[in-house]
């Protein structure tokens, strides 16, 4: 085995090279294909420009910023390209790529001599703190004799600085070591700033490239030539400090494996990732912004002895891995088919690849970063579509996530009396003292009350409710005044901009008070919002419902009878098992959305023909059978169908399925977490 680190090559050269056949997708082509994603900060894909095809494309961080990323394999002498876009050798041939919730895995066809299978995983532990806390993802390469003959193979791999700077005229430093019989490649910027983004890109923290003991370092060009022509590297070390764009160091590591017989298989393992000590700045119970650090520093004496035992934890990782895929497609198949399965496997990375694990096992957060549209941390609208997923994983995920919400706002730091929209800008949860923050305060109040008790509900945890319950409280009187006949504000969906009497809205707030009202009865106080909510429901049927369209149905806005939408909060009332809204709306909601239905899914509303994934799910998860049906193979022929080419958008045109034109790009945001608003209905409690 040959290792090597920092090489040179104008990554400006970026040739792409084709299969000579299209390959297999199972059980999708995704519009673009998660290859290291577990963390804001490691979030990298397979663009679908690429066609699914890993030779012949640079993979590319979230934002679209390309992440130098570079294979080779040599049989017999003769080297081939697997990953990357780099001028030189010929493709491999692509046969399949399959994804699961945690592996997207390729096969080739090297010359009709080996077959090789590379698997990117990136393992979720939904009840492991330790190890989710760890951003880093495994990359396995397996080869095997595919024609019964004997043949020498050697394998190759690369990152370069691009990785460790968003700004390709910083200087990143390196260095090489071996350890516990791993030898890893650690580059980071020079200038490092704490908390800062450059493009998105972290600019702090060390990252690691690892492998099983070898060594070599030299510009790009130098390196990736040496192993093309000699399908060795030369194991010397480059000390040219350098910026990003600067001869372009790369960082590299190559396995000698050997006559490979028709006999077996030969795996070896690769590791990448970031390590940073302190991950979020946070103005928490003292109010004051304060550094928190990593919660994997609590389980990790050091950052080498983390990647140390991130390697040596493959085998474990691997298993737990497959066993979730497995649970999901599972279960996502037994409650809705195989279609769906389709949808949550591929929504699962994306999700967690949002959050960042912070604190201490005595005090643990997860930080979440609504990636795209505009980075805020904690955006109380970006993780109640996301809360199915947790739900249904393991809820006390979702306390972890609401904890910094009521901390920050308990502490008498932000002045309004509904409930804080986020807590800043990703890494930075100052909070809001001036009470500045988008105003959705009808949608945020209610979305922090169907959470927590949800959070409640499936974990037994009344004692969190009664903690919180004065903050909950006061949110459930602004919904008292606000929830009925809402002014003119913002939803969610802010991208359509602020509208008075939003049926759907008040729907929510009315929703949140008939919560409010279990959460009294749970904490043992006086229940004064379940009378006023059923008033309530009463007089909105009067409002928001058209009888006379044919079919009858919800309006956008009280009054309009022309308008419609997707009433999806109503979804909360069977998440909480409340039996709220009477079974008639839900049925007629499902009638009336199988006559406006476009091609690829039901319009949002009646002012455009754009839609929202993640609220399409909320809709399916309360409908008929023929109704969720539809929504479901909608979205599942979208998602082989579409021309948005990057991390799976929640916003796109139901007729094109393209990114709605003239709006807004959402890519790789963790609200797909929706999708498994069905799976989470199952785990709901009986009332």
């Amino acid at each position: 085995m040959w290792l090597k680190q920092i090489a040179v090559t104008s990554l400006a050269v970026m040739g792409c090279h084709c299969t000579s056949a299209r390959p297999a997708f199972e059980p999708a082509r995704p519009p673009a294909v998660p290859l290291a994603v577990r963390s804001p900060y490691l979030n990298a894909w397979l663009q679908g420009g690429s066609g699914g095809v890993l030779p012949g494309s640079w993979p590319r961080f979230w934002t679209g910023h390309v992440l130098g990323w570079q294979g080779f394999v040599s049989v017999d002498g003769v080297t081939y390209n697997w990953l990357g876009a780099a001028p030189g050798p010929e493709p491999v041939n692509q046969t399949s790529l399959t994804y699961t919730s945690t592996q997207s895995i390729f096969t080739f066809d090297v010359a009709g001599k080996v077959t090789m299978t590379v698997n990117f995983l990136s393992p979720v532990y939904p009840d492991d703190v330790a190890r989710q806390s760890l951003q880093f993802s495994y990359i396995s390469i397996k080869v095997m004799s595919a024609d019964g003959k004997s043949h020498q193979v050697r394998t190759y791999m690369d990152v370069t600085g691009e990785w460790a700077s968003g700004d390709i005229n910083e200087i990143v430093n390196w260095e090489t070591n071996t350890t516990n019989g791993i030898i890893y490649h650690k580059f980071f910027r020079k200038n490092q700033v704490e908390f800062g983004e450059a493009h998105e890109v972290a600019s702090w923290g060390h990252w690691y490239l690892s492998t099983k003991a070898g060594k070599d370092i030299g510009p790009d060009t130098e390196v990736r030539n040496q192993f093309v022509k000699k399908s060795v590297l030369k194991n010397t070390k480059d000390t040219s400090y350098r910026a990003v764009q600067e001869n372009w160091p790369v960082f590299a590591l190559a396995h000698d494996l050997g006559n490979i017989t028709k006999d077996g298989i030969v795996e070896r393992v690769l590791t990448l990732g970031i390590i940073q000590d302190r991950v979020i700045q946070f103005a928490g119970q003292s109010g004051k912004l304060e550094p928190v650090p990593g919660l994997w520093s609590s389980y990790y004496p050091n950052e080498t002895a983390a990647v140390v035992s991130f390697y040596h934890d493959y085998a474990h990782a691997l298993d737990v891995s497959a066993r979730l895929d497995e649970q999901i497609r599972r279960d996502s198949e037994a409650a809705a088919g195989r279609e769906y399965a389709l949808i949550t496997t591929l929504a699962v990375r994306q999700t967690f690849g949002a959050l960042q694990y912070a604190g201490t096992p005595a005090k643990p957060y997860i930080f979440l970063k609504e990636i795209s549209s505009n980075s805020d941390i904690q955006t109380v609208d970006v993780i109640f579509p996301a809360y199915p997923i947790f739900l249904y994983l393991n809820a006390t995920l979702g306390r972890f996530l609401l904890e910094p919400l009521f901390e920050n706002q308990e502490s008498g730091a932000y002045p309004n009396a509904y409930a804080e929209h986020d807590l800043g800008t990703f890494p930075i949860a100052k909070g809001y003292p001036a009470g500045d923050d988008e105003p959705m305060p009808l949608e945020e109040c209610g979305n922090m009350i169907i959470m927590a008790l949800a959070y409640a509900q499936r974990t037994g945890d009344n004692e969190y409710l009664a903690k919180h319950y004065k903050l909950l409280s006061q949110w459930a009187e602004f919904l008292v005044n606000d929830s009925l006949i809402p002014a003119s504000q913002l939803s969610t969906d802010d991208f359509a901009g602020t509208l008075a009497n939003q049926t759907n809205l008040a729907i929510k707030g009315i929703i949140g008070l008939k919560a409010m009202s279990q959460i009294a009865q749970l904490t043992n106080n006086k229940d004064v919002f379940g009378d006023v909510a059923d008033r309530y429901l009463q007089e909105w049927k009067r409002f928001a419902i058209n009888a006379k369209a044919s079919p009858p149905h919800t309006t956008l806005s009280y009054g309009n009878s022309n308008s419609h939408g997707l009433l999806y909060n109503i979804y909360a009332d069977k998440l909480l098992n409340l039996q709220f809204i009477d079974q008639a709306i839900y049925d007629m909601q499902s009638d009336f959305y199988l006559t406006v239905a476009n091609e690829y899914a039901v319009p949002l509303d009646s002012r455009h023909n754009w839609t929202k994934s993640d609220w399409e799910m909320f809709a399916a998860a309360v409908a008929k059978p023929e109704t969720r049906a539809m929504f479901i193979s909608k979205l599942a022929r979208w998602i082989s169908d579409t021309t948005t080419d990057r991390a799976m958008t929640d916003l796109f045109d139901s007729v094109t399925g393209a990114y709605p034109a003239n709006g807004p790009v959402f890519v790789a945001r963790p609200v797909v977490g929706a999708v498994f608003s069905i799976l989470a209905l199952q785990e709901a409690p009986p009332y």
